[in-house]
């Protein structure tokens, strides 16, 4: 058996009630087997960005598991299934949206993954909710790179 990985998940909805789907998806991502939820971010507002539709709700999970990364981004896709996730097109509204950033210090690109996100430094909704939960990979630079993209704590929320 494989020792465990410590990895980080992204987690943003903005259909329906996006406060609540976030929510059930942290619990739901703690209920899967090989994966234990070691920490939560708090829960964040923000436009769309390069994506459309109403505010999105976002967050982000840090999980300790002994799935593959592969495995574990089948399972975060089987959770968005079961949210009702379509994709239409690219950037689409949705129900439920989970991204693995991080699977330990692994650095992988295929057609189907890329370790760690491409995106991960462009997005307030990705660095301000990560550096609740791994604060020391988040620089000062970093926040400052997306300082121009509005991002709010949901203050409604309770995490």
């Amino acid at each position: 058996m494989r020792d465990p990985v410590t990895a980080y998940v992204a987690l943003g909805a903005n259909l329906g009630d996006a406060r609540s789907t976030v929510l059930q998806a942290f619990e739901t991502l703690a209920r899967e087997p090989g994966i234990d939820v070691t920490g939560r971010s708090a829960l964040y507002r923000t436009a769309p960005h390069e994506a459309q539709g109403p505010d999105f709700i976002n967050a982000v999970a840090r999980i300790d598991t002994r799935l593959s990364a592969p495995d574990v981004l089948d399972a975060l896709q089987a959770i968005e299934h079961q949210t009702g996730r379509l994709r239409p097109y690219v950037n689409a509204p949705r129900t439920l949206d989970l991204d693995l950033l991080f699977y330990g210090d692994a650095c992988m690109h295929s057609p189907r993954l890329t370790l760690p996100h491409p995106r991960w430094r462009e997005r307030a909704f990705v660095l301000v909710p990560l550096a609740d939960v791994w604060p020391q990979r988040v620089g000062a630079e970093d926040l400052a790179r997306v300082a121009g993209q509005a991002i709010e704590r949901d203050r409604a929320a309770h995490t």
